[in-house]
């Protein structure tokens, strides 16, 4: 039986060192590059279609967004999105260092590091998960979008993830956010981490 969540709240958004929630509280930080089903992967995980704003247009989470789960159970914290072409060089870089600062004073924190499945992950996403290894952040992959391909495809596209990204086939897990796929999966990882 994994996690159960009863119930969900949106308590802030942060857009820098003032605003971090620093108390110690286990954090899910959700990351991963604009566009990749952010919001969606939040409201399938909170079981709460309305917690994440869902916009077509990628790039729309410029802030560090949190949600109370479980009433204290955990804080689930949606990070900015990373690697919008269409935005300025100067504002891809203050996302960047906005998530280098949450990172820099938020302890006890475990990251689902978001990637579409049916890409090779981006020169971001290798260097989003060489920065949780070096900084030895507890994360775990997750492979969304996987109901837009077949199974066989899938299978190939995780060996391709899995090499990109110098982690274990068995490291990542298959989600989908209109199919409800890999919910249960996210949610025992979870658990292991809070436990």
């Amino acid at each position: 039986m994994s996690l159960i969540i009863k119930n969900s709240e949106f308590i802030k958004s942060a857009a820098g060192f003032g605003g971090f929630l620093t108390d110690g509280s286990p954090q899910i930080a959700v990351a991963g590059r604009s566009n990749v089903g952010k919001s969606s992967f939040i409201n399938m995980l909170l079981n709460d279609g309305g917690a994440a704003r869902v916009s077509s247009t990628p790039g729309r989470t410029a802030l560090v967004n949190y949600f109370d789960v479980n009433r204290g159970g955990f804080i689930l914290t949606d990070l900015p999105g990373y690697g919008y072409a269409k935005v300025a060089k100067t504002e891809r870089a203050s996302w960047g260092r906005l998530v280098e600062d949450y990172f820099a004073v938020t302890k006890n924190v475990c990251v689902l590091a978001l990637v579409d499945i049916r890409h090779i992950p981006t020169a971001d996403d290798i260097k989003l998960v060489a920065y949780l290894y070096a900084k030895a952040i507890p994360f775990f992959i997750i492979a969304n979008k996987s109901d837009k391909q077949s199974r066989a495809q899938n299978l190939k596209s995780v060996k391709d993830i899995a090499f990109a990204l110098k982690v274990g086939v068995g490291d990542i897990i298959l989600t989908s956010c209109t199919k409800k796929i890999g919910r249960d999966d996210v949610l025992a990882k979870i658990e292991s981490f809070l436990k």
